[in-house]
């Protein structure tokens, strides 16, 4: 069977018992989409299924796609390049990674899967999307499958549409952290009409929410801004002692880019009486777990704790 066929994912959806909760008499469920895959997990197996099967149907031999030092799209794109039998091109944002990349565990792990790097300035990585920078690629590389940064497209928001099933209806509250927008589009889609759908954002800015628009009609939902930590992949004390908490009091393993963040505030809306007695909600766990090494080597050179899972 091949790691992105097609059938069935099983996920367990797992009670989370904390003072908190039985207080505030809110149930909180996680889905541990973490769980799919030991590398291609979460949202990401989700966000390649359909673009793989995409590919495959119009005979492509090679997949291109973009990314930054840590990001979770290289690696699982990397993981399911080599196991479908896939040349994959990474596009890496920061020219200066050219000579630093073997110290760096993520960009090192697709390496080993093989996965060609193309290390590119920030200027010219703004300029990813358009026809002149794609078709150098194309001299440079040859012809290939383009996944867009973080995998989001029409293809990976269907997938992303398959998070949810019919036992989760249930729930009052579908809470999910935000890269670029396609796994929240996905579960704004498929949510059952009597649910609301918030997501967490872990970049500033409120550019999000036009992304998202760009995949959903309707739907009842928002995004909770409040705790992204400063920005993408800024972590601070307080969120790696969150994090070895969680995981010491759940045993449920959080990244510090996405779901770490997405707990804290969700956590913190709890606290603050944001949602009614009785409220049943289910978190995604979006994977990305790959990402602490390359974050805990950031926190040992600053010399503050790392996250310890």
């Amino acid at each position: 069977m091949e790691p992105l066929s097609p059938e069935a994912v099983l996920v367990i959806n797992q009670k989370i018992s904390l003072p908190l909760l039985e207080k505030k008499k809110v149930e909180l469920y996680i889905k541990r989409e973490d769980l799919i895959h030991p590398q291609i997990s979460g949202n990401k197996y989700r966000k390649l299924k359909y673009n793989l099967l995409e590919a495959k149907k119009l005979k492509y031999d090679t997949l291109l796609t973009f990314g930054g030092a840590y990001s979770n799209h290289i690696a699982a794109t990397a993981y399911a390049g080599k196991l479908n039998k896939m040349q994959t091109i990474g596009v890496i944002r920061g020219e200066e990674l050219a000579n630093i990349w073997t110290d760096n565990p993520t960009l090192s792990a697709a390496h080993q899967q093989g996965m060609k790097l193309k290390f590119v300035s920030r200027t010219d990585y703004r300029e990813k999307e358009t026809t002149a920078f794609i078709d150098k690629l194309k001299i440079e590389f040859g012809d290939f499958y383009m996944v867009p940064e973080g995998g989001t497209n029409k293809l990976a928001v269907k997938g992303c549409e398959e998070i949810l099933t019919a036992k989760d209806e249930v729930y009052d509250i579908i809470c999910c952290s935000v890269g670029t927008g396609g796994t929240l589009a996905g579960l704004i889609n498929s949510a059952a009409p009597n649910q609301r759908v918030l997501g967490f954002p872990a970049l500033k800015g409120d550019f999000l929410k036009k992304d998202i628009c760009k995949f959903v009609e309707n739907g009842d939902w928002d995004l909770c801004t409040d705790y992204h930590f400063g920005g993408y992949a800024r972590v601070d004390e307080s969120l790696v002692s969150f994090i070895n908490e969680m995981h010491q009091n759940t045993g449920i393993p959080l990244d510090p880019v996405y779901t770490g963040k997405m707990m804290y505030g969700l956590l913190d809306m709890i606290t603050n009486n944001f949602f009614n007695p009785g409220t049943k909600i289910l978190a995604i766990h979006t994977g990305g777990l790959q990402g602490i090494a390359g974050i805990n080597l950031y926190l040992k050179s600053k010399k503050l704790p790392i996250i310890d899972i």
